[in-house]
């Protein structure tokens, strides 16, 4: 059985339009990420975007029987995880889903297949799975995605960005909100920014391969 705060606020966000409305029943529609809030702070900011950096908890659950499937607190150290909001490195029930969300924030976050492993599944998830992942929210920064960012970072105006200019943006951003940290902590996260974006291997992220959303600005 899920656990289900009593006080808790469904909202269903539409997989095409991307639009948040109040959902008043249990019933889960065809295609739509179904999201109950769990518990948001009083002073909820900054509220997440697609771009946004973040860093959460999340485990995973069939909906058929409860079943757990993945934590995020047992894998790879057992780290809160990191990820780019909106740019498909999460399901995209989860790119829905966690749009809005500001740290601290928790959420149960319903997806149908279609939005999460698909017809073919993905083991130890069965083909055709409604999947649940009750989320937690740690922290939210502008994103190295953003394109206001890019300008910030690439320094040097070659329209390409080098490791020390993103772990510099890394560090200025979270000085700026008063949670500085120490070194290997923003090796890490520019580490994995590079694995996931330096598509040629090259060192660099390219204007590119940075430009994700494929916008004129750049």
């Amino acid at each position: 059985m899920w656990r289900i705060a009593s006080c808790a606020l469904w909202l269903v966000v539409g997989s095409q339009l991307g639009l948040w409305g109040v959902w008043g029943t249990a019933a889960e529609l065809d295609g739509d990420v179904r999201v109950e809030v769990l518990f948001k702070p009083e002073q909820c900011t900054p509220k997440s975007k697609r771009g946004d950096l973040m860093n959460v908890h999340y485990d995973g659950f069939l909906a058929k029987d409860g079943s757990q499937f993945y934590c995020s607190r047992s894998d790879k150290a057992g780290h809160p995880q990191w990820f780019v909001l909106g740019v498909g490195q999460v399901i995209k029930g989860l790119d829905i889903g966690m749009e809005d969300m500001c740290p601290g924030e928790k959420r149960k976050i319903t997806v149908p297949p279609g939005l999460a492993f698909g017809e073919k599944g993905k083991d130890p998830v069965p083909p055709n799975a409604t999947v649940v992942f009750e989320v937690e929210v740690y922290s939210v920064s502008r994103g190295p995605r953003s394109m206001e960012a890019f300008g910030q970072m690439d320094l040097d105006r070659d329209r390409s960005l080098t490791k020390a200019e993103v772990k510099e943006y890394l560090k200025l951003e979270y000085e700026k909100g008063g949670k500085a940290r120490d070194d290997p902590f923003y090796e890490k996260i520019m580490a994995d920014i590079f694995r996931k974006s330096d598509h040629d291997k090259d060192g660099l992220i390219s204007a590119k391969e940075y430009n994700i959303y494929e916008h004129d600005e750049l």
